[in-house]
């Protein structure tokens, strides 16, 4: 998209990167030699990362991966046991104990 213009007229969301990008190739490049493209690296790295978010699903993933890491580390000892979580209906338990009616629409299983 070296136009700049999105979908909807206006500018894209990383037409400023891509005019950085050009001054940089402008400033640094001539006819002649194209040895300065080394310093718009950066740049040309800040115009793909706004088009493809690779970086930053990078960090997103990494960062997602070490919060589960820890919470899998961390005991509970206020954690209820089955038994308190049938209680509260949650597993099995008759339907008269949960309060529920059943329905011919919703599957339920009998419980003797």
């Amino acid at each position: 998209m070296a136009s700049g213009y999105g979908l909807n007229g206006g500018p894209s969301r990383c037409f400023p990167f891509w005019q950085e990008v050009l001054a940089c190739y402008v400033t640094n490049t001539s006819p002649e030699s194209d040895a300065g493209k080394i310093k718009c690296q950066p740049v040309l790295e800040d115009y793909y990362e706004c088009l493809h978010h690779k970086k930053e699903a990078a960090r997103t993933l990494a960062l997602q991966a070490a919060y589960r890491k820890k919470e899998a580390q961390i005991t509970r000892d206020d954690a209820p046991s089955a038994g308190e979580i049938r209680r509260l209906g949650v597993l099995d338990a008759p339907l008269e104990e949960k309060n529920l009616k059943p329905s011919k629409w919703f599957p339920h299983k009998e419980i003797n």
